[in-house]
């Protein structure tokens, strides 16, 4: 086994790891995570109280 053997079963490797985050990220069982997070820049934010500001 030389180095472009080693070579090509790294790049098969990457890619199907690939695939497989592809796959994960756009299945429909994570469509409604995905929604939210994308949700949160949009959110307001809470003000600080003054408890809240002693505990940082």
């Amino acid at each position: 086994m030389d180095v472009n053997d080693i070579r090509a079963v790294l790049t098969a490797i990457i890619f199907f790891a690939f695939i497989g985050i592809w796959v994960w990220a756009w299945s429909s069982r994570r469509k409604a995570d995905f929604d939210a997070s994308a949700a949160l820049p949009l959110e307001e934010d809470h003000p600080i109280s003054n408890n809240e500001r002693e505990k940082i």
